[in-house]
């Protein structure tokens, strides 16, 4: 029953910005964590930055700390992620995920802790 649809992404010069948006449908999503993850060719996909549901509780990887932001919407159903400062090595395609596990006491940073993902956008950083 849930989709979720990501958008924001595209080509962007190192030191640029973008900021990626999630929307979810389906069911209302304010009481659960959700996050964000991207895959490199040839990587494995890793975890970038999650949400409590609230909002009031985020983490993130040390690779992109202090340069991009997670935040929600609930009215709207909604995650955002915003990238500023950025590099080369962050493109990838950029993977929004839905955690519907109830009473959480952290926010979750594993892929098998979430159980709905969106199909992507691609993020381009050029040199």
């Amino acid at each position: 029953q849930v989709q979720l649809v990501e958008s924001g992404g595209g080509l962007v010069q190192a030191g640029g910005s973008l900021r990626l948006s999630c929307a979810a449908s389906g069911r209302t999503v304010s009481s659960f964590a959700m996050g964000w993850f991207r895959q490199a060719p040839g990587k494995e996909r890793e975890f970038v930055a999650g949400i409590s549901g609230s909002g009031g509780n985020t983490y993130y990887a040390d690779s992109v700390k202090g340069r991009f932001t997670i935040s929600r919407d609930n009215a709207k159903n909604t995650i955002y992620l915003q990238m500023n400062s950025l590099k080369p090595e962050d493109t990838a395609v950029y993977y929004c995920a839905l955690d519907v596990t109830v009473y959480r006491t952290t926010v979750p940073s594993r892929q098998l802790e979430y159980d709905y993902w969106g199909q992507g956008t691609q993020v381009t950083v050029s040199s």
